[in-house]
């Protein structure tokens, strides 16, 4: 999902991230298409060392900006579309009748675990089955948008499912038929 470019320009939204990215204006030139001119007298090898650097902390700061974009009322009305249609994937436990699932961080802070998907009808969480969502650091999503968009619209929180497996033991006396149950049954008397 894109950030909607004027989010990321006021200065307000983005309070609290220079300290957790490294060379952060550099980082808020790339994400923005600025790019200072110049040559910097590298070589080619340097160059591409710093240039790697430089995109893997813009990815961060986007991904940060992102976590705070979809708490806003723009960012959830968004969210909610990708939910509605599934975008995040279901949920495997049988009695959530394929509930869609939600996005959610262990974290709020970049590089401690990838994303996770929430279930809203069972409370759980659950890892990605898609190999594409368990690269994204889950610090890109935050720990509260579930949350946060059923504050906003509990009228779309699901019911809880009530209904749970139990377990049953069935002993070998259980595996027989049902006259041959009572034969042996009536042997014993």
């Amino acid at each position: 999902m894109r950030v909607d470019e004027s989010f990321i320009n006021d200065r307000f939204n983005l309070t609290g991230l220079r300290e957790l990215v490294p060379h952060y204006e550099r980082a808020l030139d790339l994400i923005l298409g600025l790019d200072p001119s110049g040559s910097t007298g590298e070589d080619e090898e340097e160059y591409l060392t710093r240039s790697n650097a430089e995109e893997r902390e813009a990815r961060t700061l986007y991904g940060l900006i992102h976590a705070r974009y979809i708490m806003t009322d723009s960012g959830i009305n968004q969210m909610i579309t990708k939910w509605n249609n599934g975008d995040f994937g279901f949920c495997p436990r049988f009695y959530c009748n394929e509930q869609s699932l939600l996005p959610i961080g262990l974290s709020d802070i970049p590089g401690i675990s990838t994303v996770k998907l929430f279930c809203p009808k069972c409370m759980d969480i659950y890892m990605p089955k898609s190999t594409y969502h368990q690269d994204i650091d889950g610090a890109f999503f935050g720990t509260s948008f579930p949350h946060m968009l059923f504050f906003e619209h509990p009228e779309l929180r699901p019911k809880r499912s009530v209904d749970n497996f139990v377990p049953r033991y069935i002993n070998q006396s259980m595996l027989l038929l049902p006259e041959t149950r009572l034969v042996s049954i009536s042997q014993k008397f």
